[in-house]
């Protein structure tokens, strides 16, 4: 047998395991009797093992891994370090929040804060254009990216995505959150054990000696010509983290569906340690494929994979990447069922609809419309880069309403509507038509001038003698 053929077989067969252990998992779990926190929050019954699994897959996938390595810098391992104090924040001021609120979606919280269900509208569909247009294409693009620079198969990467969108939507189709986090945490274990592998494996290709690449891509301290410059680290870096972890749906979702705050907590003091090791995974081998084959971009981290391991291993990593893609991409999926169901279609289409079937169409209208947009970032110079630009048009406008909710819950809803649309638009010009600073500067400055305009709006109507149910 050939080694693609082996390849191909271990990647196949490890594939149909995950699914088969995922299946006969879920089969034995006891079902809640709403279906909405059933199929959008696993019943309220996941343990923290299944959340931290979860949470560290959703958020390594492909476009991670692949996007990560292929900056070949060392800056980039800000990504993971930062990402533990946005899961801090989660911890002790979100959560405790979410759960004494009982919310279902993340913008729920904005309601039951602010009053304002129009308000949690907006915020809802600013998740899911973001979903649609910016998170799932990324992702099977990036995915299918990998496959094609460590297999070269006859395929395209449009049809290699094709894969990835079909089976993703048959997990969040038929399994919901629960199949999902239970066939994560299995890939979850795969990815650090074969991750690792590929590390050491690829610092042997070099005999352990990093000499030879350039000092800056080493540093931590980024210049001002930098992806991250280090002054970006004192402003928006937080904030980004903040937006990510603590309101983003894909990620929060996890969380809601523990039994206890407790059990919550302690997933993500568990994916807050698995932070400290990731650039181990994400950010060293990026730097040896730079020294084995220079700058190749976002090609280095699936050559680097495909030339370090013998093809029996190097099927079972790729089959635990896929899973990583999966898990990101049918975690997103799922997300964006439980936004549109529970914060759109029960409030003004239909307050009796099955939300289970709702939210089954939702997923399978998004990955339509995901796929066609995947040819659009074939030309993204970093991956990575392009990744955190687009998400500001939305993050630091929708965080400042979160943070409203939670600090000023006094605040009228038309102030944070006014102001909502304000820092999303100020964003779009800093985008596509002024960049006087670095973008992470640009979104720290988005967020204080967005929660400027919150506050001093609601003042103005006050001043002016708005009533507050008026102002709702």
């Amino acid at each position: 047998m050939s080694g693609y053929a082996i390849q191909m077989v271990i990647f196949l067969g490890l594939t149909a395991l995950v699914a088969a252990l995922t299946w006969w998992r879920c089969r034995r779990a006891v079902h809640d009797a709403s279906a909405s926190k059933d199929y959008f929050l696993a019943g309220g019954t996941l343990a923290w093992p299944y959340i931290a699994g979860s949470l560290l897959l959703t958020n390594i996938s492909a476009e991670q891994i692949v996007g990560m390595n292929g900056a070949q810098v060392a800056l980039v391992a800000w990504w993971e370090f930062g990402a533990i104090a946005g899961l801090l924040v989660l911890a002790h001021v979100l959560v405790p929040l979410y759960y004494k609120h009982g919310c279902t979606t993340t913008p729920e919280l904005i309601e039951r804060r602010l009053g304002d269900a129009g308000l949690r509208a907006m915020v809802s569909v600013l998740f899911l254009l973001g979903y649609l247009c910016i998170l799932l294409p990324v992702v099977l693009y990036t995915g299918s990216l990998f496959m094609k620079s460590m297999f070269s198969p006859d395929l395209s990467i449009f049809q290699i995505a094709c894969f990835y969108a079909t089976v993703g939507l048959a997990y969040a189709f038929f399994g919901g959150l629960r199949a999902i986090a239970i066939s994560d945490t299995f890939n979850g274990v795969g990815l650090l054990v074969l991750g690792g592998i590929v590390t050491v494996l690829a610092l042997a290709a070099v005999d352990f000696d990093l000499s030879g690449i350039p000092t800056e891509r080493l540093s931590l301290l980024g210049a001002a010509d930098s992806d991250i410059p280090w002054t970006t680290l004192l402003t928006g870096m937080l904030f980004i983290h903040v937006f990510y972890w603590g309101t983003n749906m894909v990620i929060a979702q996890r969380v809601l569906a523990a039994p206890t705050v407790r059990e919550a907590q302690k997933g993500l003091y568990a994916a807050a340690a698995f932070k400290l090791v990731m650039p181990l995974i994400v950010v060293l081998p990026g730097l040896i494929a730079f020294k084995l084959y220079g700058d190749i971009g976002d090609s280095a981290y699936g050559r680097l994979v495909g030339d370090v391991l013998p093809p029996w291993l190097s099927g079972a990593f790729a089959a635990v990447i896929a899973g990583a893609v999966l898990s990101s991409y049918n975690s997103c999926l799922n997300s964006a069922s439980a936004l549109y169901a529970c914060d759109l279609h029960i409030r003004y289409v239909n307050p009796q609809a099955d939300v289970k079937r709702v939210g089954q169409w939702v997923a399978v209208v998004f990955t339509v419309g995901s796929l066609l947009i995947v040819p659009v970032y074939e030309h993204s110079r970093s991956i990575v880069d392009t990744l955190q630009r687009l998400n500001g048009l939305y993050s630091m406008p929708v965080l400042a309403i979160f943070i409203t909710a939670v600090a000023f819950p006094w605040v009228k809803g038309k102030a944070a509507r006014i102001g909502l649309a304000f820092g999303a638009v100020l964003y779009a010009v800093f985008t596509f038509v002024w960049s006087p600073l670095h973008y992470i500067h640009l979104m720290a400055i988005t967020l204080a001038v967005t929660l400027a305009v919150i506050l001093v709006v609601d003042r103005m109507m006050v001043s002016t003698g708005v009533s507050h149910a008026a102002a709702r």
